[in-house]
C-alpha cells in the first residue's frame, strides 16, 4: 500500500511548490519534502479512506516523506468512528514533527464526541512531545471556545510551558481566539499576567489582528502589553 500510495504522491509532485514549502517547515527534512498541494492531498486521502488495506499505511511509521505524513492526517481526520479515530491519532502523534502536519490533523468526528474526548486532550497536552501538546491546545481552541467552553480549559492552556516556539505560537493564538470568543472569561489571565511575557504580548497582538475584536476591546488590550 506504501508503494503505490509513493507512486501517487509523486504523480502529484510540484517541484516549484515543494521549494516553496521547504521554506515555511523548518523542522523537516528537505529532501523529505515532495511538493504535493494540499487540494491535491485531500482529494487523495477522501479517495485512499474507502480503500480496505489503507490501514496498513496508517499503520506504517514513521513514514520517509513530509507529504506522507501530511496524508496521514488528512487520513485521520476523515475516519468516522471516533475509537479508530482516537487509536489512530495517538499512534500518530508521536511521529508528527512540524507545525503543519499537527495543524491539518483535525478530526470530523471529534465534533460529535467532546465529552469522550476531554481525557484524552488532558492526557495530549501533558505529553513532553512539542506538536502533541499544540494539537491538544488546538483542539481545544476548536471545539472547546463555543458552547462547551469552562474557564478550566483556559487554565490548562495557561499552565502549559511555553519554551517551544511552537507551543508559544499555539498558546498565543488560542488566547487570542479566546478573546474574541470569551472575552470576559479569558480576559482576566491577561490583566493577572498569568502567561510569559513573549506568549502574553504575542497574543495581544494577534488579538488585535483580528476583526472579532471591538476597535474598544483592541484599544484596552493594547495597553496590557508590557
Amino acid at each position: 500500500m506504501t508503494k503505490i500510495i509513493h507512486e501517487r504522491l509523486f504523480c502529484l509532485q510540484d517541484t516549484a511548490y515543494a521549494e516553496f514549502q521547504k521554506k515555511l517547515i523548518p523542522t523537516v527534512d528537505g529532501d523529505t519534502v515532495i511538493g504535493v498541494r494540499t487540494p491535491e492531498l485531500r482529494k487523495l486521502a477522501k479517495e485512499l479512506i474507502k480503500d480496505e488495506h489503507i490501514d496498513e499505511f496508517l499503520n506504517e511509521l514513521p513514514h520517509a516523506y513530509f507529504d506522507e505524513n501530511q496524508l496521514h492526517a488528512f487520513l485521520i481526520s476523515e475516519i468516522k468512528d471516533f475509537n479508530r479515530c482516537i487509536e489512530a491519532v495517538s499512534r500518530f502523534l508521536p511521529y508528527v514533527d512540524n507545525w503543519a502536519t499537527c495543524d491539518q490533523l483535525s478530526p470530523k468526528v471529534f465534533k460529535k464526541h467532546k465529552a469522550a474526548l476531554l481525557p484524552y486532550i488532558k492526557e495530549w497536552i501533558q505529553s513532553d512531545k512539542v506538536y502533541t501538546v499544540r494539537f491538544a491546545i488546538g483542539i481545544l481552541m476548536q471545539h472547546f471556545l463555543d458552547d462547551n467552553f469552562e474557564t478550566a480549559y483556559v487554565e490548562a492552556v495557561a499552565e502549559v510551558p511555553t519554551a517551544e516556539y511552537y507551543v508559544h505560537m499555539m498558546v498565543a493564538w488560542y488566547f487570542a481566539t479566546g478573546l474574541a470568543k470569551q472575552y470576559d472569561a479569558v480576559l482576566p489571565y491577561l490583566t493577572a499576567r498569568r502567561l510569559d511575557r513573549k506568549t502574553h504580548n504575542k497574543a495581544i497582538q494577534k488579538a488585535c489582528e483580528s476583526y472579532r475584536i471591538t476597535p474598544e476591546q483592541k484599544a484596552y488590550l493594547k495597553t496590557l502589553k508590557y
